[in-house]
């Protein structure tokens, strides 16, 4: 039977690739560790490969395409990643003091046991944090950096050399970064204490909060210096003021956690202390040997829970001096697998005596608890105002621009009040202040915009103003080139209610685009008749005389178009404005293309609001000349000839159409309300208005057909 079993069962399975005998000799061990060795010889080749410490001329390996490049400190990619870094450090710092409350006193059984389940925890998190640290490490092999003697004028040229950049950082950075990520706290929690016995585990315990608080201080040393690069080349950890108050306040909170956990681990030694001291006072032979718990004797403890409890009094005979760290033992927090619960008592405790610099501590004489008291009280200390001076900072730049105003506000008035300006002027003056401040809060947009390069202004430029001149019907039809040329010049203007944009016999400096807002354009200052005033709302465009006098090459630069009409706003007003120079200039540059267009004239005039007021006066003219003849017996037939002799022989088909509705409109008022047809005769005696100054002997309509 053995037999046969025996020639069915395999001599040998494989593993992983390899040969695996079911019989163990000499030479199968030997195999192993040489195989073994060879695979931990490639994988150790393969990195010094992949950091560029190969030699040049080997050229068996091939080194991957990302890490032959090497990276620029000052790039988008090594900024963020610092920033990941300085956060992973923090979060490193809250995770290793989580080993502290490892540690529990069984109060039953008077021993030292281990809560495994919060050690497993803890020490994934250690490895996942040290896998960062690793990687940064890796990454500081890689990094450029610029030589130390740089010239006064210039950046410096970027050393590349993976050998100058392996020696200076192996000769800076390297040991710190080398003890913070040797993994001690694992090293003591899952090996060295497991294995040993007796008292060597509350020694180790010690250990452990030795190599903790030490790696504190490299880890400390790395991160200072890489918080002030982030800040020197991004210029701000945070985005925002408040962000950057949750960030120093989130320190605060960090140091009450490690502070938390430290007191937890002294109450642990000082009621360990206790036992030992009542072990040695004990008339039964009871040695720190079986303060561990897996021991057996534990009848060896009768008399510990009568003697280890916290005074009541500081004159009391009976019970230990427990100090600071009463609180634990009254609470049972070292004895209790509940991490949550002696998590935050720890916590609460530490942050209400860091808050008040450790006031509220009633000390022993015991000189370690002294020294912690009085670290807890500098630490308070130091940590508020730290927070309360950077808490300070941020709310000072969140609040500056709004102190700026007060002060400019505040020069005005002395200004105001200096040149003795009247009242109206002073409330229009303090009226363009508020509506400037309500719109830009304070920020020089033309200020800001102009620091930028040259294709990020034009994008800016596009973004903000191409939407708006599109929907101006005189430029919708314009190719994107000319449209970017007139966006680049448009300049943000505002306007308070009741300004004067323009008046009437005034040069025309600009020409305006409104964007939010009404104006009211009036024909003629000293006429007092709505027939000859209209509104300009979103959209519409004033000052298009100054496109016929920049499409002109031959007209003199200073020599500007003056204003027929008056132009005021009824309401607050946001516009672009582009001047007359600026739009000389874009004309020139365009000459050849759609400004030299007849469609493109013909648009000016049609959208115009000049040209709308003086074409609807003619026409109302025609059709007082078309009643006068008909009164006098004419034919109803002659009004397109009165039209004709009045505008001009090139009436087209569709103004005669919009003439022809306008009059039958106008007839239907008379006819409704026969008793106004004496004020409509008197309106129409006015004096013409102004005939625009372009063609004015060969005023074209033929824009009507297109």
């Amino acid at each position: 039977m053995s037999k046969c079993m025996g020639s069915q069962m395999p001599k040998s399975v494989r593993f992983g690739g390899y040969p695996y005998k079911s019989r163990l000799s000499p030479g199968s061990i030997l195999e192993s560790i040489e195989t073994r060795f060879s695979s931990i010889s490639d994988w150790f080749r393969r990195i010094i490969t992949i950091l560029g410490f190969k030699h040049s001329g080997d050229q068996s390996a091939k080194k991957p395409k990302f890490w032959k490049k090497i990276l620029d400190p000052h790039k988008q990619f090594l900024q963020q990643w610092n920033k990941i870094f300085v956060l992973s450090s923090v979060i490193a710092v809250a995770v290793d003091p989580l080993f502290f409350y490892v540690p529990v006193l069984d109060g039953k059984d008077q021993c030292l046991t281990m809560d495994r389940q919060l050690m497993i925890i803890a020490c994934v998190l250690r490895s996942f944090i040290d896998l960062f640290y690793l990687l940064h490490m890796i990454f500081e092999f890689r990094t450029g950096y610029l030589p130390p003697s740089l010239p006064v004028f210039g950046t410096g040229e970027l050393i590349k050399d993976p050998a100058k950049i392996a020696k200076k950082y192996l000769f800076s950075n390297f040991l710190i970064d080398f003890l913070s990520i040797i993994p001690l706290p694992q090293l003591l929690v899952l090996v060295i204490i497991p294995a040993a016995k007796g008292p060597i585990p509350l020694k180790t315990k010690d250990a452990m909060k030795m190599a903790i608080l030490l790696q504190y201080i490299p880890r400390l040393l790395r991160i200072y210096p890489l918080y002030r690069e982030v800040t020197r080349t991004s210029g701000i950890l945070t985005e925002t003021a408040w962000s950057g108050a949750a960030f120093n306040l989130l320190i605060y909170m960090l140091a009450s956690h490690v502070v938390g956990a430290v007191w937890y681990l002294l109450s642990i030694e000082r009621q360990a202390k206790c036992w030992i001291q009542a072990c040695k006072e004990d008339d039964i032979n009871c040695t720190g040997e079986f303060l561990y718990c897996g021991t057996h004797k534990r009848n060896a403890y009768p008399s510990i829970n009568k003697t280890c409890f916290p005074k009541e009094s500081e004159d009391g005979k009976d019970g230990f001096e427990f100090g600071i760290y009463a609180e634990a033992l009254k609470f049972n927090l070292t004895d209790t697998m509940s991490f949550r619960r002696k998590f935050c008592y720890s916590f609460w405790w530490a942050l209400r005596n860091v808050g008040s610099s450790g006031q509220n501590l009633e000390v022993s004489h015991f000189m370690g608890e002294v020294f912690f008291a009085v670290f807890i009280a500098i630490l308070g200390l130091v940590l508020f105002a730290f927070l309360i001076s950077n808490i300070q900072k941020y709310l000072q730049s969140a609040t500056v621009k709004i102190e700026q105003m007060r002060i400019n506000r505040r020069d005005a008035e002395h200004w105001m009040a200096h040149r003795m300006l009247p009242d109206e002027l002073r409330y229009r003056i303090r009226r363009y202040d508020q509506y400037k401040w309500q719109l830009n809060r304070g920020v020089k947009e033309e200020e800001l915009i102009s620091n930028f390069p040259k294709d990020l202004r034009r994008d800016i430029k596009r973004h903000l103003c191409l939407a708006h001149l599109k929907k101006v019907p005189l430029f919708s039809s314009m190719d994107k080139q000319l449209l970017d040329a007139m966006c680049e010049y448009l300049r943000p203007v505002l306007f308070t209610e009741k300004s004067f944009i323009m008046q009437e016999g005034d040069p025309i400096d600009m020409m305006l685009f409104i964007m939010k807002g009404k104006m009211a354009t009036i024909i003629g200052c000293d006429w007092k008749n709505d027939l000859y005033s209209d509104t300009l709302n979103a959209g519409d465009f004033c000052g298009e005389e100054l496109v016929h006098w920049a499409m002109d090459p031959t007209t003199n630069p200073s020599s500007l178009p003056i204003s027929k009409r008056t132009v005021e706003t009824l309401t607050e007003v946001e516009a672009f404005a582009l001047k007359a120079n600026e739009l000389k200039f874009v004309t020139s540059q365009f000459h050849s293309q759609q400004l030299n267009s007849k469609y493109f004239q013909f648009s000016v005039r049609f959208y115009s609001h000049q040209w709308k007021v003086w074409a609807a006066y003619k026409i109302q003219e025609a059709w007082h000349d078309y009643r006068e003849r008909k009164r006098r017996g004419g034919g109803e037939g002659r009004f397109q000839d009165a039209l004709a002799e009045i505008v001009g022989p090139w009436t087209s088909f569709n103004a005669t159409l919009y003439a022809s509705i306008f009059i039958s409109h106008l007839l239907q008022v008379v006819q409704r309300n026969p008793q106004h047809t004496p004020q409509f005769t008197r309106v129409m005696t006015l004096p013409p208005p102004p005939k625009p100054e372009d063609e004015q002997n060969n005023p074209n309509f033929t824009i009507l057909d297109h």
